[in-house]
């Protein structure tokens, strides 16, 4: 003989499986994703813009800001065993190493950086310890070479520019291209969307957004910004698998949850952590000796 509860169950009306959602209910999945990424980026892209135009301590404390943020993101992501200390050592360190940068160039920014790399490794210790150092190279390296772009004193904003954007238009070029052509992955085990045509479609985009900057800032030689788009477009895409591929080793989705909708800040400046320095190293040598801005 069944209890009063079960009768209860077996009689219960059943809700029909293709119920609308309740009015009021926030929206769900990509359509919800989205609009959260969009406000996001509404809110912080007048900040950020500005903070880039305005240049000198505002520009140099939002990269402060963001490389703090960033290697505190790094160190969260990557185990270890002494995570605390090796928090604050890495949050001082990659300070120092912009502080550096600011007062005596990039060789001084490097040297702290690589100082700072081996003590959080020594100090976070555990099995993972080589990737914890190389992480805040990785960070401090790419704002470094940021930070060196923009105080440029005649073409900062404009290499700036040029770097931020050939980025973002590599970004949108290879979704664009994956989507609409797809075929061989690039790199399956890593980052299973990413596609041949993705990258060659980056490649593109970037390379007219880099001719278009050019143009735009009167440079002597806007041909050669096609070039040099094309390889922001392949180092960019060089720093997004390499913290995918972190991010798979240690099976996290997000190396954050900084910026809603987006995740955290290292996913959104990756690729720009790479394309900075190859972008200032670059325009320091050879295109120095070809005058190409």
């Amino acid at each position: 003989m069944k209890s009063s509860t079960d009768g209860n169950v077996a009689s219960a009306p059943q809700q029909p499986a293709h119920a609308s959602t309740a009015p009021g209910t926030p929206p769900s999945g990509k359509a919800g994703d989205l609009k959260t990424r969009v406000i996001s980026a509404l809110v912080l892209a007048p900040f950020v813009l500005g903070a880039v135009w305005a240049g000198g301590w505002v520009f140099h404390a939002l990269i402060a800001l963001g490389a703090v943020a960033a290697v505190i993101e790094w160190i969260n992501l990557v185990p270890c065993r002494n995570k605390t200390p090796a928090l604050a050592l890495g949050s001082v360190g990659v300070l120092g190493a912009l502080a550096a940068q600011i007062a005596a160039g990039p060789l001084a920014a490097m040297a702290v950086a690589l100082v700072t790399a081996v003590l959080v490794a020594l100090v976070g210790g555990g099995p993972n310890r080589g990737l914890l150092g190389i992480g805040v190279v990785y960070v401090a390296a790419g704002l470094a070479g940021l930070m060196w772009l923009r105080d440029l004193p005649d073409s900062g904003l404009a290499l700036f520019l040029f770097a931020m954007l050939a980025v973002w238009a590599t970004d949108i070029g290879a979704y664009a291209a994956g989507r609409s052509i797809g075929g061989p992955k690039l790199a399956p085990r890593i980052s299973p969307k990413k596609t041949w045509a993705g990258l060659i479609g980056g490649m593109v985009s970037s390379a007219l957004v880099g001719w278009g900057i050019a143009v735009g800032f009167d440079a002597q030689q806007p041909v050669l910004a096609l070039v040099v788009g094309a390889i922001v477009a392949v180092v960019s895409q060089a720093g997004d698998l390499f913290e995918s591929a972190v991010k798979r080793r240690f099976d996290v989705k997000d190396s954050g949850h900084l910026i809603p909708g987006h995740g955290g800040i290292l996913d959104r400046i990756d690729g720009l952590l790479v394309a900075a320095p190859v972008l200032a190293l670059f325009h320091a040598t050879l295109g120095t000796a070809v005058s190409w801005w």
